[in-house]
């Protein structure tokens, strides 16, 4: 298990901060995002599917529970489980079935899945500090290891 820890004091650091994970995607993955509601969660996804290339509204799925989105070579499901009370909501919309070998899913409030297993790859706990943010990811897998390892030699911590 590898962890990073980064200061993102404004929203621009956040966007290039994600934008540099983004690039070093490769499905199948699950990354998990934590935090408090407003601590940077959707931010970070969205500013991640818009370095990958979607010019279309990027919405969090509070609502809809599930976007997709199709990015060059990847599909990407961004989940927000805020609203989930019970397994069965999951089973209602096929969770699933979006964890295939050619998608990526990134999910807000992973906590709300309670007899769902799931493989997590990378974990993004994101707090409050400020009028910042500090975001800490740590590999939970392989590939998880991978990507960080990929992320640390690209250049310094933002």
């Amino acid at each position: 298990m590898k962890a990073m820890n980064f200061e993102l004091l404004d929203e621009s650091l956040t966007s290039a901060l994600a934008a540099r994970f983004a690039h070093l995607l490769k499905a199948p993955a699950v990354l998990a995002f934590r935090g408090e509601i407003g601590a940077g969660k959707t931010t970070f996804i969205r500013a991640m599917l818009q370095s990958l290339g979607i010019t279309s509204a990027i919405k969090s799925p509070t609502f809809s529970l599930v976007e997709t989105y199709q990015c060059k070579d990847l599909l990407i499901h961004h989940f927000d489980l805020y609203r989930i009370e019970e397994d069965s909501e999951l089973e209602y919309i096929g969770f699933r079935d979006y964890f295939t070998h050619e998608s990526i899913c990134c999910i807000e409030w992973p906590d709300r899945i309670q007899g769902t297993l799931l493989a997590i790859d990378l974990d993004f706990s994101l707090l409050i500090k400020g009028s910042g943010r500090t975001m800490r990811v740590t590999s939970l897998s392989a590939a998880g290891d991978n990507i960080l390892a990929c992320f640390a030699g690209n250049d310094e911590q933002t």
